[in-house]
Formats: C-alpha cells, sequence, structure tokens
C-alpha cells in the first residue's frame, strides 16, 4: 500500500515537471524579434529598469530584477497596488518599465499604465496576449503564450511563473552577454560569502610578501628557520635569485622530511640544495578559484603568487581557505584548456 502510495505521488511530480519542461521548451518556439526589440531597449536605457507585478508574478519579477541588478542593469521592484500611492514617484523619465501578468488583464497593475504612458517612459509586457490592456500599453511584447497551469485544477501559477522566470532570465542574461559583463564586474556586486571568494583575484586572499617567508639561494636551512616569523604563521619559504625571480620552494614538510632521513648535515648547507626548483605558481590576476583548482589537483598546501617579471608577490596558503566552497568549480576549471587557465603557470 505504502509503495502504491508513494508510486502515486513521484508520478504526480514527475508530471507536473515534464509540464513546465515542456513549456519552457516551446518558449523557445515564441522567441520572435519582439525578444530582440526588448533586448535593445533595455541595452539603450539609461536609468534604471524598473520591474512590476502582482501576486505570484510580481514574485517572479522580484527574482528577475534581482538577476538583472546583479550582471549589470541597474533595476528595482515596484508593488503596481503600492505604485497607486506614491511608489509611482520613484521613477524617473529615463527609466523602463518591465511589466508581467500572465492574463495582461491584472487590474492592480493595468491601472497604473495610463500614468506610465503619460510619462512617455518605455514599457515591455511579458504577457499571453497582445491584444490584452497590458499588450496594447507596451512599446514591446514578450510573449509567454497560451499556458497550462500544472496543478489538476490548472488554476495554480506553476507552468506561467516558470516560463516567465526562464523569459526573465534569458533576458537579463544575454544583455548581461551583450554588455560584455565579466568575472571582475560580477566579483563586483557579490563580494559575500563562497560565491564571491571564488571570483575574487588572488591578490585578495593572499598573504603579502612583507608577511611571507623569503631567503637567498645561499642561506642555510638554519639560517632561515633561525629567523624570527612574520605576523602570520606560514609553511613555506619562497627562495628567490640575485635577481629577485622565484627560483624554489621549501615547505615544513620538506624540513620534516629532511630529519625523518637523519639528514641534519643538510641544515647547515645552501637551501638551494634542498628546495624544490621551478615551483608552480600563479600569476597577479589569477582568479582565486583557478588558484584552488591548482591546490587542489597538485595537492598543495601553499601556492606562490609572482608578478609578470617572476617576482614574488605573496603567498596562497591553504589555512586562509578553510571553510569556503571551491568544490563545484574545482572539477570545472581542471576541465579547462591550458589557453583558458593562461593565468596559471606551472612547472
Amino acid at each position: 500500500m505504502v509503495e502504491s502510495k508513494n508510486k502515486q505521488v513521484l508520478e504526480q511530480a514527475a508530471a507536473v515537471l515534464r509540464s513546465e519542461a515542456t513549456a519552457i521548451l516551446d518558449a523557445i518556439k515564441m522567441l520572435d524579434d519582439s525578444f530582440c526589440k526588448a533586448i535593445e531597449l533595455l541595452r539603450d536605457c539609461t536609468g534604471s529598469v524598473v520591474v512590476t507585478g502582482m501576486g505570484k508574478a510580481g514574485l517572479i519579477g522580484r527574482k528577475i530584477s534581482a538577476t538583472l541588478a546583479s550582471t549589470g542593469t541597474p533595476s528595482h521592484f515596484l508593488h503596481p497596488a503600492e505604485a497607486m500611492h506614491g511608489d509611482l514617484g520613484v521613477l524617473r523619465n529615463d527609466d523602463l518599465i518591465l511589466a508581467i501578468s500572465q492574463s495582461g488583464e491584472t487590474a492592480e497593475l493595468t491601472q497604473i499604465l495610463p500614468h506610465i504612458r503619460s510619462r512617455k517612459i518605455p514599457l515591455i509586457a511579458m504577457t499571453s496576449r497582445r491584444d490584452s490592456t497590458l499588450g496594447k500599453f507596451a512599446s514591446v511584447v514578450v510573449e509567454t503564450g497560451r499556458l497550462k497551469e500544472a496543478d489538476s485544477l490548472g488554476v495554480a501559477p506553476s507552468t506561467s511563473t516558470t516560463v516567465m522566470l526562464a523569459i526573465g532570465d534569458s533576458m537579463s542574461l544575454v544583455l548581461s552577454g551583450s554588455r560584455g559583463f565579466s568575472h571582475g564586474d560580477f566579483a563586483a556586486r557579490h563580494p559575500g560569502g563562497s560565491l564571491g571568494m571564488r571570483l575574487l583575484q588572488v591578490e585578495e586572499k593572499m598573504r603579502p610578501v612583507e608577511h611571507c617567508r623569503l631567503a637567498g639561494i645561499d642561506d642555510t636551512v638554519r639560517q632561515i628557520f633561525a629567523r624570527p616569523l612574520p605576523s602570520r604563521r606560514t609553511g613555506a619559504v619562497m627562495i628567490v635569485g640575485d635577481n629577485g625571480q622565484l627560483v624554489g620552494i621549501f615547505t615544513d614538510s620538506d624540513l620534516a622530511r629532511l630529519f625523518e632521513k637523519r639528514q641534519d648535515n643538510t641544515l647547515d648547507r645552501p637551501i638551494h640544495e634542498v628546495m624544490t626548483i621551478h615551483p608552480i605558481s600563479v600569476l597577479e590576476g589569477t582568479r582565486l578559484e583557478d588558484a584552488v583548482a591548482l591546490l587542489e589537483s597538485r595537492r598543495l598546501s601553499e601556492l606562490p603568487v609572482v608578478d609578470k617579471n617572476g617576482c614574488p608577490s605573496g603567498l596562497i596558503d591553504v589555512v586562509d581557505l578553510v571553510g569556503a566552497d571551491f568544490s563545484a568549480t574545482a572539477k570545472e576549471t581542471n576541465s579547462r584548456s591550458p589557453e583558458q587557465r593562461e593565468h596559471t603557470s606551472a612547472a
């Protein structure tokens, strides 16, 4: 009996997902010149893209507005009911309205349309019908099509809101791409959390060179480790040549191996005899997620950062990255071609 009920539940869930997935695929067939004109209006907007919608469409509108803002297009949400009670004052003549309503007849939305037209503010409508009230007021109509909702009664916003969200995402991302929105731009808008950290450049998380251990090639191991530690503990010594370029690295693990092999006599020998020559390093400007992928793929704990001349500018220490989740992007980064990882150098 339980298995039968579970099977029924899973079948119903699959039917909902199938209905929504099919609707998104069908939305591809609705794309036409109107979508291109909408992108042109969005790209030419010198103010903010003001997204409005009521109920579930309004919730979708808030998400679309957030996506626009995070991908390089200034945007905010305007509640249509509040608009009639003073919030129309937030509109500027250089703004653009993106109004969302599946029916195109939502009362709270249609009542603000004459006020938008009187201000001559461009209006993009996302709706099912061009001949709806919303469609007639719009500068451009992006049609969602006549959709059947996925619930058994066919009334709960589900398929329609899924399509609205997908079209909104496509608008936002096509617009972002046309503007040449970069990783750096995205990072500037997402400074917090794991996502923000992944998009940082290595300079923003590395230990600067003045807080690192540096040594010359003729310094002995004993001399180096007898010196005062930098302000933060680091498990690696970067060795530089006479021209200041990075030529080697010596880690705590290397020191431990000397003791394990009873090679105490090497402590008073020049460090270049026991260092790792031509160590793996990354250039300044490398994205942190690429550096982390290199740490993981080469099983390193420390990664020198060098400038364009090959001189150390800092050190990435895995200890400083504890708690950040890079797992999702590490696999993707490791799958890139060498050309795609041009900032990363490995000997």
